[in-house]
């Protein structure tokens, strides 16, 4: 059967949707400087933490960080265009977003994944530390680790709670609610910086330093790395709050709210890892302050 028809699955239909600008349904995105100078970026910001952490070096990390900062900028707002594009982002293009976003989210699993290998290997093999005394024991000796219960319960308690408005922010959206689906947005951002504020507090107040040996290393690279997923993700939603107070989000046409609000669960998942692993089941003789 021959046919020029433009196949849409089922559920993705828009009647109000103009025709895509080419003769077929997929997106050929315009050349762009982004990725290349973003990846120059992002290795400036983590030559500056190595700096930082081996020499206390400090003057690249701001420069790292200021950078990534502009590209991301630059990079959204060239998407943010492309979105509002009429007939670019066909049903089958976001398929393939949707597609790409769970595939991301995947990488980033992988990401941990490493983490976690890392501080079990040292847990549950004490004796591989170099170094360590004789019985090898995990928290390695001197160690004294935070109370799980302290600041990283009520931490815990902020992103499990920052998930919870999240998920009212969207189904407000869905329902046609532009109020519930702000003020979700706002509570779910406030909550997000709530949250890095608290862990920068922690770690100005860690017993240990990250050159303190295996313990402090693995500690903070995994509870780091999470952190700074959580500032990504709390930039990521408060431009998806700017965008749904400028009316750039309908219930039918929403993905970027929809990416970020997977993201943000993935940091909530992770975080409950973490804290069970490494400050429940890791802990050792508890800091005394």
């Amino acid at each position: 059967m021959a046919s020029s028809e433009m196949v849409v699955p089922r559920g993705l239909s828009d009647s109000s949707e103009p025709p895509p600008p080419n003769k077929h349904p997929y997106h050929l995105v315009d050349p762009s400087p982004w990725p290349l100078v973003t990846a120059f970026a992002a290795g400036t910001m983590l030559l500056g933490i190595v700096m930082l952490a081996h020499y206390g070096n400090h003057w690249l990390l701001p420069l790292g960080v200021l950078a990534v900062l502009v590209c991301m900028a630059g990079w959204w707002r060239d998407v943010i265009k492309e979105a509002r594009t009429p007939g670019i982002h066909t049903p089958i293009v976001r398929i393939g977003m949707r597609y790409g976003m769970a595939l991301f989210i995947a990488s980033e699993v992988m990401f941990f994944v490493a983490f976690f290998w890392a501080f079990f290997h040292f847990a549950l093999y004490p004796e591989h530390v170099s170094g360590a005394a004789a019985p090898a024991v995990w928290p390695p000796h001197g160690i004294h680790t935070f109370d799980p219960f302290g600041l990283p319960f009520l931490n815990t308690m902020i992103l499990l709670l920052s998930g919870c408005t999240v998920t009212w922010a969207h189904h407000s959206l869905i329902e046609g609610d532009r109020k519930g689906m702000l003020q979700g947005l706002a509570l779910t951002v406030g909550l997000g910086m709530l949250f890095t504020f608290f862990q920068a507090y922690e770690y100005a107040e860690a017993p240990f330093a990250f050159t303190g040996g295996i313990y402090p290393s693995t500690f903070f690279l995994a509870t780091g790395f999470h952190g700074f997923h959580v500032i990504v993700g709390t930039i990521f939603l408060a431009v998806c709050l700017v965008r749904a107070y400028l009316g750039h989000f309908t219930p039918q046409r929403h993905f970027g709210f929809e990416a970020a609000a997977w993201y943000w669960h993935f940091v909530d998942v992770v975080w409950l890892f973490l804290f069970v692993c490494v400050y429940v089941w890791g802990a050792g003789e508890i800091a005394q302050h």
